[in-house]
C-alpha cells in the first residue's frame, strides 16, 4: 500500500493511500498542473490506525463543509421548507405565527419528511435556518427550546455537556405534533 501527501497551492494537505499504479496516476494528474510537494511512502498502512485517525476527524467543521458525508446542507433545507408541498401550510401555521417551539422544530421536521431523516441538526445549524426563513430563532433561545419545551418532541444523539452540539432529529411524537400543526393528516394509532 502506498501513501502520499501532497500540499497544495492553498495550503490544503491531501491524503492519498492506494496501490503504488493509483497513487503514481494521481500524483501525474495534479503534478502538472499545480505546485505541491509530494512525499511517498511505500510501507504498508495498519488498518486500525487508518480507521482510527478518520474517525477521530470528524468535528462539526468537518460535518457542516462535506455535504456528502450525511452532513446538513443548510440551504437545501431551506429551499426544501419553501418549496415542498406543503409549502404554503408550513408558511400559513409555523411561520407566520409566534410559536418559537414549532419554528424551532420545523427543520427537523423538514429533514425527516423531506431528506430521509438522514442527519440531526443542532442548535446553531437550526438558528440559522429559521433566519435565512425570515423568522429568526437565536441559537440560545433554539438550544433552550430543543432541550426544554420541546424536549419531548425531539431525540439528541448523546447527553448535554456545555460547549459539545447535541445534533436533534424529531422523534414519532414530534413528527406527529407537526403533522397536526400544519393541518396533515395524523394516524391516531401511531404512538
Amino acid at each position: 500500500m502506498a501513501k502520499a501527501s501532497l500540499k497544495l497551492a492553498n495550503g490544503t494537505v491531501v491524503q492519498i493511500e492506494g496501490t503504488t499504479d493509483e497513487v503514481q496516476h494521481l500524483l501525474q494528474f495534479y503534478g502538472s498542473s499545480m505546485r505541491h510537494s509530494v512525499q511517498v511512502a511505500n510501507k504498508p498502512a495498519a488498518r486500525s490506525g487508518a480507521r482510527k485517525a478518520e474517525s477521530g476527524r470528524t468535528s462539526s467543521r468537518h460535518r457542516a463543509d462535506e455535504v456528502g458525508d450525511g452532513a446538513p446542507n443548510l440551504s437545501e433545507i431551506v429551499n426544501l421548507a419553501k418549496n415542498c408541498d406543503e409549502a404554503e401550510a408550513i408558511e400559513r401555521q409555523i411561520l407566520d405565527r409566534a410559536s418559537q417551539v414549532d419554528r424551532t422544530l420545523l427543520p427537523l421536521y423538514i429533514v425527516h419528511e423531506h431528506l430521509g431523516n438522514a442527519f440531526g441538526l443542532s442548535s446553531g445549524e437550526v438558528s440559522k435556518i429559521t433566519t435565512d426563513l425570515g423568522v429568526p430563532v437565536s441559537q440560545p433561545n433554539a438550544s433552550r427550546t430543543l432541550s426544554g419545551t420541546g424536549a419531548k418532541y425531539v431525540i439528541g444523539d448523546k447527553v448535554r455537556k456545555k460547549g459539545q452540539a447535541v445534533r436533534y432529529k424529531l422523534s414519532r411524537r414530534g413528527l406527529r405534533y407537526l403533522k397536526t400543526v400544519t393541518g396533515g393528516k395524523v394516524d391516531e394509532n401511531a404512538s
